[in-house]
């Protein structure tokens, strides 16, 4: 373990019990570090939510060792879930608090002072602008707003490691944009954030490094740039075809190697090279009415991914990719 980590993971294995037998964890081997924001990034099933929840002391794992700051989270849960705030994918109910009282009574219930709490919850409904909804019933705003103020909850009075299970979800884009800042604001502090998420795009932006897990282990873990390095050169283009243009025998431009298909939705990679003619031809595609748009970006963590795991959950990351947009 290294001086600076929060959270150190080695070898933990979680398979649960019944007829079919999950092997949710098969012997993942995880670091957060102070200061670093980690990204968690799997399928559903691919054991995301297992792994954090015998990192809060939730589940026990059936082998392996998980500890906080050198103290062995297995033996004393109870110490593991005094150094950690997590926000879980499901909101806290709050029914009958606005969402400052919320705020305040979890910082004061993790033995915060007062008058800290207090500017400390106003700091955070100002940034998130949750300021508008500060003193409605809970019962009264949004799911978004809900969501925000879940997190507020979380970061109030954090502990040494924070978890973020799907913080944005219901969030919209512009709020989005200012939770990410708080994000990565916590790591600046000090704080080490592990961050599940499926929105790839938008994570990249303030993850140190990303984890990626499939069928229960991780089958990468390195730096965005480290992740995207055998891609430089590499141009994603992504086609949304007019109805009927599969049927009609549509094909890509014979430079574009396809990475995935969804729903009127094609994923293709193309060498830099090779950019200036894919282009041209897909600008008569579009003339010709076969396609209603297209994009060139740079290669992403979200290539990676689909690189990683595979074509089956693409559909799903474009979808969320898309409302992200």
């Amino acid at each position: 373990m290294s001086e600076a980590a929060v959270l150190t993971v080695r070898g933990l294995r979680k398979r649960y019990r019944g007829r079919n037998g999950v092997q949710a964890n098969d012997g993942i081997d995880l670091d957060v570090a102070a200061g670093q924001v980690v990204g968690l990034l799997g399928h559903n099933g691919a054991g995301k939510t297992t792994l954090v929840n015998q990192v809060v002391g939730l589940v026990l794992p059936d082998a392996g060792t998980i500890a906080l700051e050198g103290v062995d989270a297995v033996a004393r849960p109870d110490e593991a879930r005094r150094r950690t705030s997590i926000q879980a994918q499901a909101n806290v109910p709050i029914t009958g608090l606005t969402p400052r009282r919320a705020i305040e009574l979890v910082g004061r219930i993790r033995g915060a002072d007062r008058a800290a709490v207090r500017t400390r919850t106003g700091e955070l409904l100002d940034a998130l602008d949750l300021g508008p909804w500060a003193d409605t019933p809970a019962e009264k705003v949004s799911g978004g707003i809900a969501r925000l103020t879940a997190f507020a909850m979380t970061v109030v009075a954090p502990g040494r490691l924070v978890v973020l299970d799907e913080p944005t979800n219901d969030v919209d884009p512009v709020r989005r944009r200012l939770l990410w800042q708080q994000i990565r604001s916590l790591a600046d502090d000090g704080r080490a954030v592990l961050l599940v998420t499926h929105n790839v795009r938008e994570a990249e932006r303030v993850v140190d490094r990303l984890a990626v897990l499939d069928h229960g282990r991780v089958v990468a873990d390195d730096t965005p740039a480290g992740l995207t390095a055998h891609l430089q050169g590499t141009l994603t283009v992504e086609a949304d075809l007019s109805p009927g243009a599969v049927d009609a025998g549509w094909r890509w431009h014979p430079a574009v190697r396809e990475v995935s298909r969804g729903r009127n939705r094609e994923v293709g990679t193309v060498r830099a090279e090779d950019a200036a003619e894919v282009v041209r031809w897909a600008q008569g595609e579009v003339a010709g009415r076969r396609l209603e748009r297209y994009a060139l970006t740079p290669a992403s963590l979200e290539d990676v991914y689909v690189e990683l795991v595979g074509d089956e959950h693409r559909a799903a990351q474009g979808r969320t990719a898309e409302v992200a947009a």
